[in-house]
């Protein structure tokens, strides 16, 4: 009796075993019977529709964040930066879910996520292994593992063939801003935008209690290099009055004066 049970509960797994193998073996076969040839023809009509999106933004996605207790500073860099390090990608478990950027991830198009660049920056990713390369737009925050600097979507580790070892030592070179790549020095300057980085020290509701925040700054705190400066946004129908201090020409200046000045937990916002 005790023989048959045996016998019976061994079938059994290999029955289970069977059926995991089977639905493993579909579901990579349905992952990769995609076209890739077709996927660039798609790539190009959801990055028509998704840049209007992600440009209005881009404001937002520049601020810092905190994961897992880190806060990350998104920075803007320059056409013509290399930055080296490890690639990973990312596939299945978050197609069809949204980006940090309020976009649609597609595994098949041709983004990535950087835990710093801005969005729609335009990044050349070079396979120091094999040298094959392939260029993305960043769409997304990510990898949050130390030494990773990108996450490449499925389709662009595909490329440069780092999909089964996972990971790939890669340097990457920014190519442009916007969703544009610069070729001239006139196109450089126009996808570089302004790089320009502001503190800010107030929000508010109340007109007249900006105003006094901005001129305290500028009478008692502020010298000639920074100017306390009022920008109005709308939220939810109300009209919300920032206080702003402008002159600054990097994060690490900005990070400076708020250390200086006991600004802790001023927001950074670069533009």
């Amino acid at each position: 009796m005790l023989l048959k049970l045996s016998k019976l509960t061994l079938l059994f797994f290999i029955v289970i075993l069977s059926i995991s193998g089977c639905q493993k073996r579909y579901f990579s076969q349905n992952y990769a019977s995609k076209s890739y040839k077709d996927s660039s023809a798609q790539y190009q009509k959801i990055e028509k529709q998704e840049i209007k999106d992600s440009q209005s933004m881009h404001t937002a996605t520049m601020r810092p964040y905190e994961v897992l207790g880190k806060t990350y500073y998104p920075t803007i860099t320059s056409v013509g930066e290399e930055f080296e390090g490890v690639a990973s990608w990312y596939g299945p478990d978050f197609h069809a879910k949204k980006t940090s950027n309020g976009e649609i991830y597609d595994m098949f198009a041709y983004t990535a996520a950087s835990k710093t660049l801005p969005m729609n920056t335009m990044v050349n990713v070079y396979n120091q292994k094999n040298g094959k390369s392939v260029v993305v737009r960043i769409n997304d925050r990510g990898p949050f593992i130390d030494g990773r600097i990108i996450d490449l979507s499925n389709v662009a580790a595909r490329d440069i063939e780092m999909v089964g070892l996972g990971t790939a030592n890669v340097k990457l070179t920014i190519l442009g801003f916007h969703s544009k790549i610069a070729k001239t020095v006139q196109e450089k300057e126009e996808v570089e935008g302004n790089g320009r980085y502001y503190v800010q020290i107030g929000a508010f509701l109340n007109l007249n209690g900006a105003i006094m925040t901005k001129d305290k700054f500028n009478n008692t705190i502020l010298g000639n290099n920074y100017k306390a400066i009022l920008k109005q946004t709308s939220v939810d129908g109300k009209i919300l009055h920032r206080v702003w201090i402008d002159g600054f020409r990097s994060e690490l200046e900005t990070n400076d004066f708020k250390r200086a000045n006991g600004l802790h937990d001023a927001l950074v916002i670069a533009q």
